[in-house]
């Protein structure tokens, strides 16, 4: 398989299925913003020590991979298999979340984005997983897949909200709480 099709050159991209759609179509929107985010989470996961965390970032990359496989297929049945997003994976997010909530102080005001390249990478990723949910909730209709891609991208956000304040934490950096001047 070359790396080039020249279908790009008139502006086009082809779905699984075969269709070609324009480069600005929303289905290319969206999982070209998933492939975003999954560049941001791979960049986070390169500055983390922590094997669990790692660990888990890689799992959630490969789910981003799932997401955009679903996005790019406009059909339900294809010849290739279609991998899913299954409940679990939701499931596991909670629980990541809910681990890394019990080391923190509990919230009371919002935060700055920022003290630490760390931090700060977590934040871009999280606004970045933001902009795929509500790309992705325009095809929130045409399959259940898509609908529980939308719910995993909600949830995902909150854990990489969760995981930049653990990484303050962590990394001894002090949390800004934006207090609004009047």
């Amino acid at each position: 398989m070359k790396i080039y099709t020249k279908a790009g050159d008139r502006g086009t991209s082809s779905l699984l299925g075969g269709n070609l759609v324009p480069k600005d179509h929303p289905r290319l929107e969206a999982y070209g913003t998933l492939d975003e985010l999954n560049s941001w989470l791979g960049l986070l996961r390169d500055q983390l020590t922590d094997e669990g965390m790692r660990k888990a970032l890689l799992r959630i990359q490969d789910r981003i991979m799932v997401g955009s496989t679903i996005l790019a297929s406009e059909k339900k049945e294809t010849s290739v298999p279609i991998p899913e997003i299954r409940e679990e994976d939701i499931i596991f997010l909670e629980g990541e979340i809910d681990r890394m909530d019990q080391e923190l102080k509990p919230l009371q005001s919002f935060i700055l984005p920022g003290g630490h390249t760390t931090v700060s990478y977590c934040h871009l990723a999280r606004t970045t997983c933001r902009r795929a949910e509500r790309f992705c909730i325009k095809f929130i209709k045409h399959s259940e897949q898509t609908g529980i891609l939308v719910k995993y991208l909600n949830r995902l956000s909150d854990y990489i909200f969760i995981l930049a304040r653990k990484m303050a934490k962590d990394l001894k950096i002090e949390e800004i709480i934006w207090q609004p001047e009047f």
